[in-house]
């Protein structure tokens, strides 16, 4: 169903887009840093809640890519485009619902999330998180429009409005901030007009007359109890098990906290450096979800599989280059970022550690369990990640890390993750051998 050219299509564009998506949030950071501490600290206390959310989106656009690619597989135009329009109407609705929370409780949350902020710290996160709020209808309509492009095999449009989000952001933050002096208010307004760019764009190319999906009166909404159904089969673990993930993360940032502030800022260097190794593989899930999708709903199983083995292949090519070049390099890497001795050689450590095993272990644990849910095994995947995530990522870090326990500091929390991982991979490849994965019904 897909030739090697029709793959590199696909993916190529995918990578582009994921290094596009991270420099977003950067240069919120990095802008506002021209306005105080107060204000980058406000900005980096609000993306971690706006992460959270995001993930939500983007659980429940895999939801509906999943059902889309199943019907596009099986040559179901019709119901492809009834699937893609209710996902539309859905990730609307619950991106309102959430806006609407994030904007009445807004204090609160900071407050039960951070404890007691600084007087100027919370005003700046304030300010930028109401106008991110604002943001979220915007924001999921556009991660489910690019979600339902990838279903088509089309992702370059998706990429092109990511570099289009980069530059709409960069220059009103510009404007915003050096301009007008408006802190972490103008980082806010930037991504709020950004999204809405994004948004509107995405709309308008879905509603071309050669798009394959296009969706007769989008703006005319009525309800399908039975395709939201589908959709949420998919989307609801999917999303259960992205929001815990971040929870988990969360939870044990507060441990590493507690190591003191070289042991903080040498694990955000390495999260940070950690991210880019992983962004093939994490674009090459997100293709093995529209391939994998098709095939399944085409009832070509033995080609699903054949295809995951290829996309896995890639993963561990691309992956296992950057990771030998990460592990020679890992120190110089490190000292571009003017860390304090004993934060860089901590910073190093891990990086080395961490190259190793995410060049065996990383795609197994995240790049194939998209194959299984593009298959509708999402409870599968769901419930082995949560499990893995608490007793061993979460459980094993205060036995590893903590001094009452083997006190390994910050390489102690890197090495309970990578265990998690090792776990996920035993779980995947089991599953995925077994092939129960392909007898499971979602349309």
């Amino acid at each position: 169903m897909f030739n090697r050219q029709s793959l590199i299509r696909l993916i190529i564009p995918l990578i582009i887009e994921q290094f596009l998506l991270m420099s977003v949030g950067m240069a919120d950071t990095v802008m506002v840093t021209a306005t105080g501490e107060a204000a980058v600290s406000g900005v980096s206390l609000v993306d971690n809640i706006n992460l959270l959310l995001i993930q939500i989106f983007t659980a429940l656009s895999t939801g509906g890519t999943v059902i889309v690619s199943q019907y596009l597989g099986r040559q179901d135009i019709h119901n492809a485009r009834t699937a893609a329009k209710q996902l539309l109407y859905t990730v609307t609705v619950v991106s309102t619902a959430l806006m609407v929370l994030a904007l009445v409780f807004r204090e609160h949350i900071l407050s039960l999330i951070f404890g007691n902020i600084e007087p100027d710290v919370m005003d700046s996160a304030l300010a930028y998180f109401l106008s991110t709020a604002l943001a979220y209808p915007f924001m999921a309509v556009y991660n489910a429009g690019a979600a339902l492009f990838r279903a088509m095999g089309n992702s370059k449009v998706s990429m092109f409005n990511s570099l289009l989000v980069n530059i709409v952001n960069i220059s009103v933050n510009a404007l915003l901030i050096y301009g007008f002096q408006m802190g972490a208010l103008g980082a806010g307004i930037g991504t709020l007009v950004s999204r809405i760019v994004a948004a509107v764009v995405i709309l308008v190319l879905l509603q071309r007359h050669n798009c394959l999906l296009r969706m007769e009166k989008l703006f005319r909404p009525e309800f399908q109890g039975g395709m939201v159904r589908r959709i949420l089969v998919v989307g609801i673990p999917n999303g259960l098990e992205n929001g815990l993930f971040q929870i988990g993360k969360l939870l044990v940032l507060s441990l590493i906290t507690s190591f003191g502030t070289n042991a903080v800022a040498a694990n955000a260097i390495a999260n940070s450096v950690a991210s880019v190794i992983n962004v093939p593989g994490q674009a090459i899930g997100l293709a093995m979800i529209t391939v994998v999708g098709q095939c399944i709903g085409a009832g070509r199983a033995k080609e699903a599989v054949s295809y995951t083995k290829k996309l896995m292949g890639a993963t561990y090519l691309s992956m296992g280059v950057l990771c030998l070049i990460l592990l020679l390099i890992a120190d110089p890497l490190v000292s571009l970022f003017n860390l304090e001795p004993a934060s860089a050689a901590m910073a190093a450590e891990v990086l080395r550690w961490c190259a190793v095993f995410t060049m065996l272990f990383w795609p197994l644990a995240f790049t194939l369990p998209n194959a299984l849910r593009a298959a509708g095994d999402a409870v599968f995947t769901m419930v082995v990640s949560m499990v893995s995530m608490f007793v061993f990522r979460i459980g094993l870090s205060y036995v590893l890390a903590n001094p009452t326990g083997l006190a390994l500091g910050l390489l102690g929390v890197w090495l309970a993750m990578f265990i998690d991982w090792i776990v996920r991979d035993v779980a995947f490849v089991i599953r995925f051998i077994q092939g129960k994965w392909m007898n499971i019904h979602v349309i």
